[in-house]
């Protein structure tokens, strides 16, 4: 969520929908995993859960310190600081990809799947079809909430993209960021 806000804070819808887009398709891909036993192998596995855990801290640290720098380049005024917004702001299938690999590296959407959508599947239906429909509908509310969280976002962004208010929340998303990727890092199952 401090992914989407931050993207729809700075660059608006434009860089907001490919963000959600990606990361609800990395979301599906896990539940298709989950029912495939892909991800029951990520959860058995202490080297595969140590293997993606380690990736999504790092994307996310890495993302953290991107957004501290793009804090600290604003702040010192660089060329980056007066860019226009369109100028600033990913392409759609940079924000697209950058959603999807958060998705895929976070070792607990996987653990997630296994653990929910089992519960969910009656005995008498086919495991791989009924956990692609429920995740379909998960997706589905996934979207219209955090693209209607976005819209909301996207119409005070004349606000969040002020200077010092950009500057900011630079600086707390990457603070969050950071954080949540340390906690990815250091946590245990």
């Amino acid at each position: 969520m401090a992914l989407i806000l931050r993207r729809t804070a700075l660059h608006g819808m434009r860089t907001a929908v490919p963000l959600v887009l990606g990361l609800e398709l990395g979301l599906y891909l896990w539940a298709l995993a989950a029912a495939a036993g892909f991800a029951a192998l990520v959860a058995a596995s202490e080297a595969a859960y140590w293997t993606l855990k380690v990736a999504g801290a790092c994307v996310l640290i890495y993302l953290g310190v991107r957004a501290w720098l793009a804090a600290w380049r604003e702040r010192r005024g660089g060329p980056h600081a007066e860019a226009p917004l369109e100028d600033r702001g990913p392409g759609a299938v940079k924000a697209f990809a950058e959603g999807l690999v958060v998705q895929l590296a976070n070792p607990k959407a996987a653990v997630f799947m296994i653990a929910f959508y089992p519960q969910f599947v009656p005995s008498s239906e086919p495991l791989f079809r009924t956990t692609a429909v429920l995740a379909l509908l998960q997706v589905g509310i996934e979207l219209v909430f955090y693209l209607t969280l976005a819209a909301f976002v996207a119409r005070a962004g004349a606000w969040f993209r002020r200077s010092e208010v950009r500057r900011r929340l630079e600086a707390v998303s990457g603070t969050v960021l950071v954080g949540l990727g340390l906690r990815v890092g250091l946590s245990s199952r």
